[in-house]
């Protein structure tokens, strides 16, 4: 299937999940490699119709056309027949029960790419840790693709990077090979943790400048939240043997800016929301997709707690999350640390 970084041609190209960042992804792919079929996995028949017929996913991405090349099928096994590569884009929490449902329809040689930005909740498990155990597949052929990904930016191909991240170099430049359209830039690294404790704190970061923007805080005090959080995001990744340059690359202070900033993001979306007084189930009813922050919060917060790495802003967000904290009470918390120098892990 590939050989060196030279670029082969894979047979079909399985993308389970049809939500907007999996259908975007999809985009990208099939745009870049026109002659390769990409199907998507989507759950609701109304969806799969859309795409096979109008070349649409109005849902999820309204007003965007699909490539030719896309098709849909609710069946995940005719999905993943013949595909050598397989992206997952599925919600966090629910990845290892679907593996377990989908696994025995992977290629033996497959070539799986992960788009999610989560921690297992009860493991503390990255995604690339989950699809390991579950598919048994060496980490040389998990690959992460993580950066500013704000889908709809992306399907209106309006120019983004992002990273490509795998233990293998050669297997990282294969697939940002094969996903480079003129209008998506993917650049390489190894460290698979560092981008994913990337996308994943980020999420918890971006629903507390949610909380701020909700409760009319100014820009201040948001860009106090970003910073200060991109520094304890730096140390836990470092602490799980990531790199800090990868932090003040795409995949940490570039998804982090995107993620806090856009209106577009759905964890800090869900953080406005939470700031003006919404619950979690309301915030819930008027959101179409998962926002990863709500849910991998208590995690991440469990595993600093673990490696006795301080993360005050997360440990707020997860005290509104739980109810121990009202969102009044969630400022004064987010800067809550001894007084000391600024410096590079501090």
């Amino acid at each position: 299937m590939r050989g060196g970084t030279e670029l082969q041609q894979p047979s079909a190209i399985a993308v389970l999940s049809a939500g907007s960042w999996g259908t975007t992804f999809a985009k990208v792919l099939a745009d870049a490699q026109p002659r390769i079929p990409v199907r998507l996995w989507a759950r609701r028949a109304e969806v799969v119709e859309e795409i096979n017929t109008q070349h649409r996913n109005s849902a999820y991405l309204p007003e965007i056309q699909l490539p030719e090349n896309i098709s849909a099928d609710q069946d995940p096994a005719a999905v993943l027949a013949g595909a050598d590569v397989v992206v997952l884009a599925v919600p966090a929490q629910s990845l290892r029960a679907q593996l377990r449902q989908w696994r025995e329809h992977f290629a033996p040689d497959v070539t799986v790419i992960s788009l999610m930005k989560g921690l297992e909740l009860g493991s503390d498990a990255r995604m690339s840790e989950v699809i390991a155990e579950e598919l048994t597949i060496a980490s040389e052929r998990i690959v992460v693709v993580s950066g500013p990904n704000l889908a709809m930016e992306i399907a209106r191909k309006e120019p983004t990077a992002s990273v490509v991240a795998c233990t293998d170099e050669q297997t990282a430049a294969w697939v940002a090979g094969l996903s480079a359209p003129s209008y998506f830039r993917p650049y390489t690294t190894t460290d698979v943790a560092g981008v994913e404790i990337g996308g994943i704190v980020k999420n918890v970061i971006a629903l507390a400048v949610g909380i701020c923007d909700g409760r009319g805080m100014g820009q201040n005090t948001k860009a106090s939240v970003i910073t200060r959080g991109l520094a304890e995001t730096t140390r836990l990744a470092v602490a799980l043997g990531g790199q800090s340059e990868t932090m003040a690359g795409l995949a940490g202070l570039g998804d982090l800016v995107a993620t806090c900033s856009s209106p577009l993001s759905r964890n800090r979306t869900a953080g406005r929301l939470l700031g003006q007084g919404l619950s979690l189930e309301q915030v819930a009813d008027k959101m179409t997709q998962t926002a990863e922050g709500i849910k991998s919060g208590p995690a991440v917060h469990e595993l600093a707690g673990k490696l006795e790495i301080e993360m005050p802003i997360t440990a707020a967000m997860v005290g509104v999350l739980s109810g121990k904290l009202t969102v009044d009470e969630l400022g004064p918390r987010l800067l809550a640390r001894d007084l000391k120098a600024e410096s590079e892990y501090s």
